[in-house]
């Protein structure tokens, strides 16, 4: 029945967003913790979850045109179950949302924080490099061990 691919559909969307979201919340503990490298792995496996989502999206695409009240169900109950899940698929979606939000603005704000790192270390290699200078052209504080007096 049309309906029953409707419903497995939506469950499946539901059973993606899920995984989405759990990702994030990873994702934005890694970018706390400064795990870079985790990191990209977790954000590979969102990417494939997305390609995964759009999928389901397509799969459900011709339901969009549908007259919601013409649809046969087997019974209110199976009916109610994925107007339901299809609530929690909305419900998911805007936590993932701002999750990718937040995660983004925590992102910025690291990168924000090693510029001002490599800065420090950019300007103390600068004033190293020109005191460095000046001892070489100087040669100040050099003893002559070779000398005969």
């Amino acid at each position: 029945m049309e309906t029953e691919l409707l419903a497995q559909g939506v469950e499946r969307k539901y059973e993606c967003l899920e995984q989405l979201r759990d990702l994030g919340r990873r994702q934005m503990a890694l970018v706390d913790q400064g795990e870079m490298a985790t990191l990209l792995d977790v954000l590979a496996a969102k990417q494939r979850l997305l390609v995964r989502l759009q999928q389901i999206e397509k799969a459900l695409d011709p339901f969009r045109d549908q007259d919601a009240r013409q649809r046969q169900w087997v019974s209110e109950s199976q009916r109610l179950a994925c107007a339901e899940k299809l609530n929690g698929c909305q419900e998911l979606l805007r936590e993932i949302v701002a999750q990718e939000k937040q995660s983004e603005q925590r992102l910025i704000r690291r990168r924000d924080e090693a510029a001002i790192q490599l800065q420090g270390v950019h300007a103390a290699r600068q004033a190293c490099g020109a005191y460095g200078d000046k001892l070489d052209h100087n040669n100040a504080g050099q003893i002559d061990l070779l000398s005969d007096t």
